[in-house]
Protein backbone atom coordinates (compact mmCIF):
# COMPACT_ATOMS: atom_id res chain seq x y z
CA UNK A 1 0.00 0.00 0.00
CA UNK A 2 1.65 3.10 -1.00
CA UNK A 3 1.26 6.59 1.49
CA UNK A 4 -1.32 8.12 -0.56
CA UNK A 5 -3.44 5.55 -0.68
CA UNK A 6 -3.10 5.16 3.32
CA UNK A 7 -3.10 9.06 3.81
CA UNK A 8 -7.27 9.14 1.92
CA UNK A 9 -7.84 5.93 3.35
CA UNK A 10 -7.08 7.68 6.62
CA UNK A 11 -8.77 11.00 6.01
CA UNK A 12 -12.10 9.02 4.96
CA UNK A 13 -11.78 7.20 8.26
CA UNK A 14 -11.42 10.05 10.34
CA UNK A 15 -14.30 11.72 8.74
CA UNK A 16 -16.71 9.49 9.18
CA UNK A 17 -15.62 8.64 12.94
CA UNK A 18 -16.46 12.47 13.67
CA UNK A 19 -19.88 12.50 12.11
CA UNK A 20 -20.88 9.00 13.66
CA UNK A 21 -19.87 10.10 17.25
CA UNK A 22 -22.83 12.48 17.86
CA UNK A 23 -24.65 8.85 17.17
CA UNK A 24 -23.21 7.79 20.60
CA UNK A 25 -22.23 10.06 23.00
CA UNK A 26 -24.57 11.86 25.59
CA UNK A 27 -24.89 15.73 25.43
CA UNK A 28 -22.63 16.72 27.40
CA UNK A 29 -19.73 14.23 25.27
CA UNK A 30 -20.88 16.03 22.29
CA UNK A 31 -20.02 19.68 23.45
CA UNK A 32 -16.59 18.84 24.15
CA UNK A 33 -16.18 16.58 21.48
CA UNK A 34 -17.25 19.80 19.01
CA UNK A 35 -14.99 22.13 21.60
CA UNK A 36 -12.26 19.56 20.94
CA UNK A 37 -12.92 19.80 16.81
CA UNK A 38 -12.88 23.37 17.19
CA UNK A 39 -9.08 23.54 18.52
CA UNK A 40 -8.33 20.91 15.80
CA UNK A 41 -9.59 23.63 13.15
CA UNK A 42 -6.74 25.93 15.11
CA UNK A 43 -3.97 23.50 14.65
CA UNK A 44 -4.76 23.15 10.96
CA UNK A 45 -3.96 26.88 10.24
CA UNK A 46 -0.87 26.70 12.78
CA UNK A 47 0.14 23.31 10.30
CA UNK A 48 -0.51 25.68 7.39
CA UNK A 49 1.39 28.62 8.57
CA UNK A 50 4.31 26.55 10.56
CA UNK A 51 4.62 23.02 8.76
CA UNK A 52 4.79 24.46 5.14
CA UNK A 53 5.80 27.42 5.64
CA UNK A 54 8.68 27.69 8.28
CA UNK A 55 6.80 30.65 9.81
CA UNK A 56 6.27 29.69 13.60
CA UNK A 57 3.40 31.80 15.06
CA UNK A 58 3.03 32.29 19.08
CA UNK A 59 0.06 34.84 18.84
CA UNK A 60 -2.63 32.48 16.88
CA UNK A 61 -4.92 32.86 19.77
CA UNK A 62 -4.63 36.73 18.85
CA UNK A 63 -6.94 35.71 15.68
CA UNK A 64 -8.55 33.34 17.79
CA UNK A 65 -9.92 35.32 19.99
CA UNK A 66 -10.86 38.11 18.05
CA UNK A 67 -12.74 35.76 15.90
CA UNK A 68 -14.33 35.02 19.41
CA UNK A 69 -14.98 38.51 20.01
CA UNK A 70 -16.60 39.33 16.43
CA UNK A 71 -19.34 37.30 16.93
CA UNK A 72 -19.76 37.10 20.78
CA UNK A 73 -21.01 40.70 20.05
CA UNK A 74 -23.07 40.52 17.77
CA UNK A 75 -24.68 37.71 20.08
CA UNK A 76 -24.60 39.79 23.25
CA UNK A 77 -26.57 42.24 21.23
CA UNK A 78 -29.17 39.47 20.08
CA UNK A 79 -30.26 39.22 23.70
CA UNK A 80 -33.28 41.52 24.73
CA UNK A 81 -32.25 42.80 27.43
CA UNK A 82 -28.71 43.71 25.84
CA UNK A 83 -31.38 45.40 23.26
CA UNK A 84 -30.46 48.55 22.22
CA UNK A 85 -27.55 48.62 25.05
CA UNK A 86 -25.90 45.64 26.45
CA UNK A 87 -25.76 45.69 30.19
CA UNK A 88 -22.29 45.75 30.33
CA UNK A 89 -22.11 49.22 29.25
CA UNK A 90 -24.77 50.11 31.29
CA UNK A 91 -22.74 48.90 34.41
CA UNK A 92 -19.70 51.21 33.70
CA UNK A 93 -21.55 54.23 31.50
CA UNK A 94 -21.55 57.48 33.00
CA UNK A 95 -23.93 59.05 35.02
CA UNK A 96 -25.16 61.80 32.15
CA UNK A 97 -24.03 59.68 29.38
CA UNK A 98 -27.46 58.83 26.69
CA UNK A 99 -28.53 55.56 26.70
CA UNK A 100 -27.47 54.63 22.94
CA UNK A 101 -24.87 52.41 21.64
CA UNK A 102 -23.34 55.57 19.72
CA UNK A 103 -22.39 57.36 22.87
CA UNK A 104 -22.94 55.41 26.08
CA UNK A 105 -19.90 54.56 26.88
CA UNK A 106 -16.35 55.87 24.98
CA UNK A 107 -15.96 53.14 21.49
CA UNK A 108 -19.85 52.10 22.23
CA UNK A 109 -20.40 53.33 18.26
CA UNK A 110 -18.23 50.41 17.70
CA UNK A 111 -20.62 47.95 18.61
CA UNK A 112 -23.56 49.27 16.07
CA UNK A 113 -22.86 47.23 12.98
CA UNK A 114 -22.63 43.72 15.32
CA UNK A 115 -26.47 44.26 15.58
CA UNK A 116 -26.62 42.11 12.66
CA UNK A 117 -24.84 38.37 13.00
CA UNK A 118 -24.20 38.48 9.78
CA UNK A 119 -22.03 41.28 9.93
CA UNK A 120 -20.38 39.48 13.24
CA UNK A 121 -20.08 36.13 11.33
CA UNK A 122 -17.84 38.12 8.65
CA UNK A 123 -16.50 40.34 10.40
CA UNK A 124 -15.06 37.41 12.55
CA UNK A 125 -12.76 36.10 9.52
CA UNK A 126 -12.20 39.36 7.80
CA UNK A 127 -10.34 41.21 11.29
CA UNK A 128 -8.56 38.53 11.60
CA UNK A 129 -7.22 38.70 8.52
CA UNK A 130 -6.36 42.32 8.37
CA UNK A 131 -4.25 42.18 12.04
CA UNK A 132 -2.40 39.20 10.01
CA UNK A 133 -1.71 41.32 7.03
CA UNK A 134 -0.66 44.15 8.79
CA UNK A 135 1.52 42.61 11.29
CA UNK A 136 2.94 40.21 8.35
CA UNK A 137 3.92 43.53 6.02
CA UNK A 138 5.72 44.40 8.79
CA UNK A 139 7.52 41.43 9.04
CA UNK A 140 8.08 39.87 5.97
CA UNK A 141 8.59 42.96 4.29
CA UNK A 142 11.61 43.60 6.80
CA UNK A 143 12.44 39.84 6.06
CA UNK A 144 12.22 38.51 9.49
CA UNK A 145 12.54 35.04 9.98
CA UNK A 146 12.45 32.52 12.76
CA UNK A 147 12.53 33.45 16.03
CA UNK A 148 12.16 36.98 15.73
CA UNK A 149 8.60 36.10 14.04
CA UNK A 150 7.66 33.90 16.80
CA UNK A 151 8.54 37.28 19.76
CA UNK A 152 7.05 39.79 17.48
CA UNK A 153 3.68 37.48 17.29
CA UNK A 154 3.59 36.67 20.90
CA UNK A 155 3.94 40.31 21.37
CA UNK A 156 1.25 41.18 19.75
CA UNK A 157 -1.12 38.42 21.87
CA UNK A 158 -0.15 40.16 24.76
CA UNK A 159 -1.32 43.56 23.77
CA UNK A 160 -4.37 42.28 21.85
CA UNK A 161 -5.28 40.84 25.74
CA UNK A 162 -4.53 43.54 27.74
CA UNK A 163 -5.87 46.20 25.39
CA UNK A 164 -9.45 43.72 25.71
CA UNK A 165 -9.33 43.90 29.56
CA UNK A 166 -8.19 47.14 30.08
CA UNK A 167 -11.20 48.55 28.33
CA UNK A 168 -13.99 46.67 30.77
CA UNK A 169 -17.04 49.28 29.72
CA UNK A 170 -16.27 48.15 25.64
CA UNK A 171 -15.36 44.53 26.13
CA UNK A 172 -16.15 43.20 30.04
CA UNK A 173 -12.55 43.09 30.92
CA UNK A 174 -11.36 40.21 32.53
CA UNK A 175 -14.91 38.97 32.85
CA UNK A 176 -15.21 39.54 28.57
CA UNK A 177 -19.00 38.68 27.09
CA UNK A 178 -21.13 35.60 28.55
CA UNK A 179 -24.70 34.85 28.83
CA UNK A 180 -25.15 34.82 24.53
CA UNK A 181 -28.00 34.44 22.58
CA UNK A 182 -27.93 30.95 20.64
CA UNK A 183 -26.81 31.54 16.93
CA UNK A 184 -29.81 31.39 14.78
CA UNK A 185 -29.43 31.21 10.74
CA UNK A 186 -32.56 31.39 9.00
CA UNK A 187 -34.80 31.01 11.84
CA UNK A 188 -32.35 27.36 12.97
CA UNK A 189 -30.59 27.25 16.36
CA UNK A 190 -27.82 25.65 17.13
CA UNK A 191 -27.20 24.32 20.27
CA UNK A 192 -24.07 24.08 21.99
CA UNK A 193 -25.03 20.55 23.51
CA UNK A 194 -26.68 19.07 20.26
CA UNK A 195 -25.53 17.20 17.42
CA UNK A 196 -26.56 21.07 15.68
CA UNK A 197 -23.75 23.02 16.90
CA UNK A 198 -21.52 19.93 16.61
CA UNK A 199 -22.30 19.08 12.99
CA UNK A 200 -21.74 22.95 12.13
CA UNK A 201 -18.00 22.24 13.70
CA UNK A 202 -17.66 18.52 12.05
CA UNK A 203 -18.33 19.88 8.97
CA UNK A 204 -16.69 23.50 8.74
CA UNK A 205 -13.36 21.09 9.87
CA UNK A 206 -14.19 18.83 6.96
CA UNK A 207 -14.33 21.85 4.75
CA UNK A 208 -11.25 23.45 6.15
CA UNK A 209 -9.29 19.97 5.64
CA UNK A 210 -9.64 19.98 2.23
CA UNK A 211 -9.38 23.40 1.17
CA UNK A 212 -6.57 23.89 2.77
CA UNK A 213 -5.22 20.04 1.40
CA UNK A 214 -6.34 21.18 -2.15
CA UNK A 215 -4.35 24.10 -2.28
CA UNK A 216 -1.25 22.85 -0.58
CA UNK A 217 -0.90 19.89 -2.93
CA UNK A 218 -0.63 22.41 -5.84
CA UNK A 219 1.59 24.88 -6.85
CA UNK A 220 1.46 27.37 -3.69
CA UNK A 221 1.92 24.09 -1.37
CA UNK A 222 4.98 23.10 -3.36
CA UNK A 223 6.52 26.73 -3.11
CA UNK A 224 5.96 27.34 0.54
CA UNK A 225 8.09 24.03 0.97
CA UNK A 226 10.92 25.38 -1.13
CA UNK A 227 10.69 28.60 0.87
CA UNK A 228 10.50 26.85 4.54
CA UNK A 229 13.76 24.68 3.51
CA UNK A 230 16.01 27.59 1.68
CA UNK A 231 14.40 30.93 1.60
CA UNK A 232 16.82 32.56 -0.74
CA UNK A 233 17.87 30.58 -2.69
CA UNK A 234 13.72 30.51 -3.71
CA UNK A 235 14.03 34.26 -3.58
CA UNK A 236 17.17 34.28 -6.05
CA UNK A 237 14.99 32.05 -8.37
CA UNK A 238 12.48 34.76 -8.78
CA UNK A 239 9.39 33.81 -6.33
CA UNK A 240 7.82 37.32 -3.96
CA UNK A 241 9.18 35.15 -1.08
CA UNK A 242 7.34 38.12 1.24
CA UNK A 243 3.99 37.84 -0.46
CA UNK A 244 3.77 34.07 -0.31
CA UNK A 245 4.51 34.21 3.51
CA UNK A 246 2.38 36.90 3.92
CA UNK A 247 -0.40 35.38 2.30
CA UNK A 248 -0.40 32.06 4.21
CA UNK A 249 -0.32 33.99 7.42
CA UNK A 250 -3.38 35.72 6.76
CA UNK A 251 -4.85 32.46 5.69
CA UNK A 252 -3.81 30.72 8.82
CA UNK A 253 -5.40 33.98 10.44
CA UNK A 254 -8.98 33.53 8.77
CA UNK A 255 -9.27 29.68 9.37
CA UNK A 256 -8.16 30.86 13.82
CA UNK A 257 -10.48 33.34 13.29
CA UNK A 258 -13.22 30.95 11.95
CA UNK A 259 -12.52 28.46 15.04
CA UNK A 260 -12.72 31.38 17.52
CA UNK A 261 -16.19 31.89 16.15
CA UNK A 262 -16.81 28.55 16.42
CA UNK A 263 -15.86 28.25 20.03
CA UNK A 264 -18.02 31.29 20.88
CA UNK A 265 -21.21 28.77 19.46
CA UNK A 266 -20.23 25.93 21.53
CA UNK A 267 -18.87 27.48 24.79
CA UNK A 268 -21.18 30.52 24.70
CA UNK A 269 -18.82 33.03 26.00
CA UNK A 270 -15.60 34.94 24.89
CA UNK A 271 -12.75 36.14 27.60
CA UNK A 272 -9.42 37.43 26.93
CA UNK A 273 -7.49 34.65 28.04
CA UNK A 274 -8.20 33.11 24.46
CA UNK A 275 -5.57 35.37 23.53
CA UNK A 276 -3.47 34.03 26.35
CA UNK A 277 -0.32 33.34 25.36
CA UNK A 278 -0.52 29.54 27.19
CA UNK A 279 -3.29 28.71 24.72
CA UNK A 280 -1.29 30.09 21.78
CA UNK A 281 1.92 27.83 22.97
CA UNK A 282 -0.82 24.69 23.14
CA UNK A 283 -1.79 25.40 19.68
CA UNK A 284 1.87 24.41 18.37
CA UNK A 285 2.30 21.97 20.88
CA UNK A 286 -1.23 20.21 19.67
CA UNK A 287 0.12 21.11 15.72
CA UNK A 288 3.94 19.25 16.92
CA UNK A 289 2.33 16.43 18.46
CA UNK A 290 -0.03 15.31 15.79
CA UNK A 291 2.80 16.69 12.68
CA UNK A 292 3.13 19.75 11.82
CA UNK A 293 3.67 18.82 8.09
CA UNK A 294 0.31 17.26 8.01
CA UNK A 295 -3.49 18.78 7.91
CA UNK A 296 -4.99 15.33 9.99
CA UNK A 297 -1.91 14.85 12.12
CA UNK A 298 -2.57 18.06 12.88
CA UNK A 299 -5.86 17.47 13.77
CA UNK A 300 -5.51 14.41 15.07
CA UNK A 301 -2.54 15.86 17.38
CA UNK A 302 -5.21 18.40 19.35
CA UNK A 303 -8.01 15.61 19.73
CA UNK A 304 -5.62 13.43 21.98
CA UNK A 305 -3.68 16.26 23.58
CA UNK A 306 -7.13 18.09 24.75
CA UNK A 307 -8.72 14.80 25.42
CA UNK A 308 -5.58 13.96 27.63
CA UNK A 309 -5.90 17.20 29.50
CA UNK A 310 -9.46 17.14 30.34
CA UNK A 311 -8.77 13.53 32.21
CA UNK A 312 -5.81 15.45 33.78
CA UNK A 313 -7.93 18.26 34.81
CA UNK A 314 -10.30 16.22 37.03
CA UNK A 315 -7.78 14.43 38.31
CA UNK A 316 -6.32 15.71 41.40
CA UNK A 317 -2.46 14.29 41.05
CA UNK A 318 -2.02 15.31 37.45
CA UNK A 319 -4.25 18.65 37.67
CA UNK A 320 -1.58 20.43 39.32
CA UNK A 321 1.35 19.25 36.66
CA UNK A 322 -0.64 19.62 33.71
CA UNK A 323 1.12 22.28 32.16
CA UNK A 324 4.34 20.98 33.03
CA UNK A 325 3.31 17.79 31.38
CA UNK A 326 2.54 19.47 28.64
CA UNK A 327 5.75 21.49 28.07
CA UNK A 328 7.60 17.97 28.32
CA UNK A 329 5.44 16.72 25.80
CA UNK A 330 6.33 19.30 23.58
CA UNK A 331 10.70 18.90 24.49
CA UNK A 332 9.65 15.00 23.73
CA UNK A 333 8.24 15.34 20.43
CA UNK A 334 10.63 18.02 19.07
CA UNK A 335 13.87 16.20 20.17
CA UNK A 336 12.67 12.11 19.33
CA UNK A 337 9.80 12.95 16.93
CA UNK A 338 10.15 15.66 14.87
CA UNK A 339 7.52 14.72 12.25
CA UNK A 340 4.74 14.03 15.04
CA UNK A 341 2.40 11.27 14.97
CA UNK A 342 1.56 11.71 10.93
CA UNK A 343 5.74 11.10 10.87
CA UNK A 344 5.31 7.53 12.83
CA UNK A 345 2.33 6.68 10.39
CA UNK A 346 4.25 7.47 7.48
CA UNK A 347 7.45 6.08 8.43
CA UNK A 348 5.23 2.55 8.78
CA UNK A 349 3.71 3.31 5.52
CA UNK A 350 6.69 3.98 3.25
CA UNK A 351 8.95 0.84 5.10
CA UNK A 352 8.27 -1.66 2.96
CA UNK A 353 7.56 -0.14 -0.40
CA UNK A 354 11.03 1.72 0.18
CA UNK A 355 13.14 -1.15 0.86
CA UNK A 356 11.31 -2.95 -2.25
CA UNK A 357 12.35 0.93 -4.23
CA UNK A 358 15.82 0.13 -2.38
CA UNK A 359 16.43 -2.67 -3.88
CA UNK A 360 15.20 -2.15 -7.03
CA UNK A 361 17.71 1.37 -7.19
CA UNK A 362 20.09 -1.06 -6.61
CA UNK A 363 19.97 -3.18 -9.46
CA UNK A 364 19.20 -0.97 -11.68
CA UNK A 365 21.78 1.73 -10.78
CA UNK A 366 18.81 4.36 -10.10
CA UNK A 367 18.56 6.44 -7.64
CA UNK A 368 15.41 7.34 -5.16
CA UNK A 369 13.38 9.82 -6.46
CA UNK A 370 13.38 13.36 -4.67
CA UNK A 371 10.44 15.40 -3.33
CA UNK A 372 8.77 17.62 -5.55
CA UNK A 373 9.44 20.81 -3.58
CA UNK A 374 13.39 19.78 -4.36
CA UNK A 375 12.15 18.79 -8.35
CA UNK A 376 10.78 22.44 -8.37
CA UNK A 377 13.55 24.42 -7.12
CA UNK A 378 16.53 22.34 -8.91
CA UNK A 379 14.61 22.87 -11.99
CA UNK A 380 14.05 26.16 -12.07
CA UNK A 381 17.96 26.89 -11.03
CA UNK A 382 19.18 24.96 -13.74
CA UNK A 383 16.61 26.47 -16.27
CA UNK A 384 18.32 30.14 -14.96
CA UNK A 385 21.50 29.09 -14.68
CA UNK A 386 20.95 28.02 -18.73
Amino acid sequence: MTYRTASIIAYIAFFAVVLALPLVLNSFWTNRVAIYLVYSICAIGISMSWGYAGILSLGQGLFFGMGAYMLAMSLTLAVPENNPVPQLMLLNMEPNAVRDLCCVTTGSFLWIPFRSVAVGMIAGIVVPCILAAAIGYVMFKRRTTGVYVSIITLAFAVIGQLLIINNQPLTGGFNGLADLALLEIGGFEFDPYGPSAYYAVALTLIAVILLARYMLTGRIGQVLKAIREDEARARYLGYDVENYKLFIFCVSAGVAGLAGMLFTVTSEFATPSLMATSLSISMVIWAATGGRASLLGACIGALIVNFVGSLASESATFQPVWPIILGLLFVVVVLFMPNGIAGIFKAFIDRPGKAERLGGAKLSGKTERPDKADLLVKSELSAREA
